[in-house]
């Protein structure tokens, strides 16, 4: 990660030289940040920002239990939930999604979603299954690290992709969004939790002083007012050009700390979104509802693609007695960031998605658990200006394959890109293979899904 210490030299005269060096070339989105600032200089004022929030649902949730019920299925089929309507004639999902229910005018709810893979993050972080590089790693980039190749960030001193993501102990759950052949430039910018609900930049520390303690602005505050100081007394700046001093100001800026920052969001929102748990359940997830709360703070600051993971869904076993600690967080999480989206006027510019790796069998087995099942799967969409209030694709009687309108993952993420203002028919990044540079596209299906557009 990043340490801005706040260094004395050896005749006590504020930051050495070296240190500052290294805070004018940290990278962001490929460039360093006199690279970006002169950059934007040239280019004049940016368009509107578009972001993408996704949300990974750990292990893959029950399509048939929650959102493509099959009520007229056998017993060991449609299990022990019934469908209730939403506020959309015609539309039903899972009794345990109430406040989903009430919010589905604003979501599109796909069922028909293939290309699954067994439990693997990357296929939602990216649209292809993994490991795709050399001995287990992850070679193709994922969607948050090729906005940051092209696009870079939208506003100076905001890292464009953020990945809430928590470790794992099962390791291809834990992808926060590799950045594969583009290299760790484009790797997300991980803000980390360690115990509580306190927020932690992971080795990230400013002047002897770590920010995990966000709510202490004051000793926050005196923390940069200190750095600037011992800089300005230092006599480093006198030389220096415009855009790394202006670096300099960004690498001081509070954007992202405020971003981070809960303590200044309005109780009554909190509330709305609710608190949940930063331990990780089983081998997947945390069910923090605070991460989709920070994932609207921080699109708001000028991220441009936010990953999350949420919760454990891989229940082999006792699953109906495990999803209620699952599925109520998840309700009045996801239906809160869906809600406050619309209301803030962010949903014309964010997209949203949640979904999973892969979906369960249709036959519940013999320990009362549905097992993997990536023939198809589930997804929830909104913002973005997409026409919402729909059902796109269809299942057949037992849901075990799509039957009208399949989508691959791969068309969520066209979609994205066209989204967001990128081409992914022309778009390419280079790859560098044997000595030798190409150009890729970012996808292999390049169509957007056009009920979307």
């Amino acid at each position: 990660m990043l340490t801005l210490q706040g260094s004395r030299d050896g005749r006590g005269g504020g930051i050495g030289r070296r240190n500052f060096l290294k805070i004018g070339g940290l990278s962001l989105g490929g460039l360093s940040l006199p690279q970006v600032l002169q950059a934007e200089a040239q280019a004049g004022a940016a368009a509107q920002q578009k972001s993408v929030i996704m949300i990974f649902l750990v292990g893959g949730a029950s399509h048939i239990d929650m959102f493509d019920m099959k009520p007229d299925a056998p017993s060991e089929v449609r299990g022990q939930y019934k469908p209730i309507d939403t506020n959309v004639p015609g539309i039903q999902i899972c009794d345990r999604l109430p406040k989903l229910a009430q919010v589905m005018d604003k979501l599109v709810l796909l069922r028909s979603l293939v290309g699954g893979t067994d439990h693997f993050a990357h296929v939602c972080l990216s649209g292809y299954p993994g490991p795709t590089g050399k001995n287990g790693s992850v070679d193709w980039p994922s969607f948050g690290s090729m906005v940051s190749k092209v696009q870079g960030p939208a506003k100076v001193g905001v890292p464009p992709f953020v990945s809430l993501t928590p470790q794992m102990t099962y390791p291809p759950w834990g992808l926060a969004g590799p950045p594969g052949f583009l290299g760790p430039a484009h790797a997300p910018f991980q803000p980390r939790r360690r115990g509580g609900d306190d927020v932690l930049l992971q080795d990230m520390t400013l002047d002897g002083m770590s920010l995990d303690r966000l709510s202490d602005r004051k000793a926050l505050l005196s923390s940069f007012d200190r750095f600037r100081r011992s800089v300005d007394t230092s006599g480093v700046m006198e030389g220096m050009d415009t855009y790394t001093r202006n670096a300099f100001d960004v690498i001081t800026s509070r954007k992202l700390v405020e971003a981070l920052d809960l303590e200044r969001e309005d109780p009554r929102v909190r509330a709305r979104y609710g608190y949940g748990s930063s331990e990780n359940v089983a081998s997947g997830a945390c069910r923090c509802m605070d991460h989709f709360l920070l994932a609207r703070r921080l699109v708001e600051a000028g991220v441009r693609v936010v990953s999350l993971a949420f919760g454990h869904w891989d229940w082999h076993s006792d699953q109906y007695e495990y999803l209620k600690g699952d599925i109520p967080p998840f309700d009045q999480g996801f239906s809160a960031l869906i809600e406050d989206l619309y209301e803030r006027g962010l949903d014309q510019d964010v997209s949203v998605v949640a979904w999973g790796e892969m979906g369960r069998t249709p036959q519940i087995n013999a320990r009362a658990g549905r097992d993997h099942w990536p023939q198809v799967s589930t997804a929830l969409l909104s913002g973005g200006g997409m026409t919402t209030g729909q059902v796109i694709g269809a299942t057949d009687r037992l849901g075990e394959g799509a039957v009208d309108r399949p989508v691959h993952y791969q068309n969520v993420f066209s979609t994205f890109y066209h989204k967001m203002g990128i081409n992914p028919h022309t778009t390419k990044v280079p790859y560098e293979r044997f000595g030798q540079f190409e150009r890729l596209h970012l996808l292999d299906e390049r169509d957007p899904v056009p009920e979307l557009l």
